[in-house]
């Protein structure tokens, strides 16, 4: 199948938009953000205050989850080299997993079994790559995926997360992954991975302060479609955030990079209001809180594998 580059705009058009109501206190002083998907196709339009409490919570969540301890001299910084899936879970609802996953990933140069005529065994082999995926991590030999789920209603205080590993000190001048979705389509597309403009996003801190980019807003400059995978960049990349101004963005992301992290926290329930019952919006088949990416890009250099970390 021949693939072809799409290039967008940023403008904030994609499906999937979610909504922040304002961050709530609850008993003890707790915080609860409440997540309600959009229709697909509606007509959207982003508030500063959401905006703003999407900034609050990535940035939150980046302080819940401590930077990961790297060794400067076995892992010098500014050397992008792996992916660590976590799970941000402080009320340990078990609804929430991210992990690198063997078989799952974008195939480049795949080797295929074809059976013997009485299917008794193996006949010959083949070579297969997806059209999205024509270069890839040299150094992942299994194929691996990297599985975002978070299970049930959005306002559920936990997240699929992933922390991109030295990454210190780079300017970014582009951004990407590749996300498990029906090639022939696009990124708005119902099929395959959730592709929303929260989930799966880049939280961005750098030295001019943080940015995040969500997998539909700002819209990727480009896309490759395959067969079942997309390819997915931003480039020079584009954000939201508390460092965009008074309008939250979205802006270029500039600065020297202090972390980049991964998050998924869009699940599949919305609340009808701040509280139960939860209902499923209807806004597309993709929205089953669930995502699987590969090849994560920083600067044009990819990653594909890293620990297999499901509990």
């Amino acid at each position: 199948m021949s693939f072809r580059r799409i290039h967008s705009s940023y403008l904030l058009k994609a499906k999937g938009m979610f909504w922040l109501a304002p961050a709530f206190s609850v008993c003890a002083g707790a915080v609860v953000l409440v997540f309600t998907m959009a229709h697909s196709g509606q007509a959207q339009t982003t508030g500063t205050s959401t905006l703003q409490t999407v900034t609050q919570f990535s940035q939150a969540l980046m302080s819940l989850l401590p930077e990961l301890p790297i060794d400067p001299t076995t892992d010098p910084p500014g050397n992008f080299s792996n992916v660590i899936p976590r799970q941000f879970d402080p009320g340990k609802t078990n609804l929430v997993q991210a992990s690198w996953l063997s078989g799952i990933g974008c195939p480049t140069g795949a080797t295929i079994a074809l059976p013997n005529a009485d299917f008794t065994g193996v006949g010959g082999f083949l070579t297969y790559t997806d059209p999205a995926c024509s270069t890839g991590d040299p150094k992942d030999g299994r194929n691996q995926g990297l599985l975002l789920v978070k299970t049930g209603p959005s306002v559920n205080f936990a997240a699929a997360t992933a922390d991109l590993i030295n990454v210190k000190g780079i300017m970014l001048t582009e951004l990407g992954y590749d996300i498990r979705k029906f090639g022939p389509g696009t990124h708005s597309g119902p099929q395959g991975s959730h592709c929303g403009a929260g989930a799966p996003r880049f939280n961005v801190s750098t030295t001019t302060g943080f940015f995040f980019l969500g997998c539909s807003s700002p819209p990727p400059d480009s896309e490759t479609l395959g067969d079942g995978w997309l390819r997915l960049r931003w480039g020079p990349p584009m954000g939201f955030g508390s460092a965009c101004g008074p309008t939250f963005g979205p802006c270029p992301i500039t600065g020297a990079v202090q972390r980049i992290q991964i998050v998924f926290d869009e699940g599949y329930l919305t609340p009808t209001t701040t509280f139960p019952p939860f209902v499923n919006t209807g806004g597309g088949p993709d929205e089953f809180g669930a995502a699987i990416l590969d090849n994560i890009d920083v600067n044009g250099t990819l990653v594909g594998r890293g620990p297999v970390s499901a509990n």
